[in-house]
């Protein structure tokens, strides 16, 4: 052992770094050996970029347009027309007058407007829709109402033939173009 530690009492050592030095250096990220072989690599998962979700909480009224990207929550009071590419809620106790256009709407509140273009509509047990809806799917759960037509099922959405509309009184006649 004693050999050893004078092997390193003898090895020369580099310039000492000052007590305090002033480092303006950013780090480096390692990056990925292109030529390494696949095996070698790490998989990573791949992950759909998360759409935010902008929320009108119940104590708030607004009127305008609500156009974007991302899912939307109204909670509160809102007048004017929603465009969004994401989804669409409407709480229970909500108000919602106006048109929207929305991936997937789903109404637990009061929406008077038509919804134009959806992939799926679900009117929830104490939702309440006014106006007519076109989407490539419906959910009506017990206890909802609706009054207005529905087209829906159908590969193109803006359909008239197979629709339903409602006189509003719980009774639904179909008819077709």
């Amino acid at each position: 052992m004693a050999l050893w530690k004078e092997q390193l009492k003898q090895t020369p050592s580099a310039t000492p770094e000052p007590l305090n030095p002033a480092r303006f250096d950013v780090p480096v990220e390692a990056k990925p050996d292109p030529i390494a072989p696949s095996a070698a690599r790490t998989p990573v998962p791949v992950r759909e970029k998360a759409k935010s979700e902008s929320l009108i909480a119940p104590d708030i009224t607004i009127e305008g347009k609500i156009e974007g990207s991302g899912h939307v929550r109204i909670a509160g009071r809102f007048k004017g027309d929603v465009d969004v590419r994401g989804d669409l809620t409407i709480e229970s106790g909500a108000h919602v007058t106006g048109s929207v256009r929305a991936d997937k709407v789903v109404i637990s509140g009061e929406l008077v407007g038509n919804i134009e273009a959806a992939s799926h509509v679900e009117l929830m047990q104490n939702g309440a829709l006014t106006g007519d809806l076109k989407a490539a799917s419906l959910s009506v759960a017990a206890g909802s109402r609706m009054r207005g037509q529905a087209d829906f099922g159908w590969e193109d959405s803006r359909a008239t033939h197979g629709a339903v509309k409602s006189n509003g009184n719980g009774t639904d006649h179909g008819h077709n173009a």
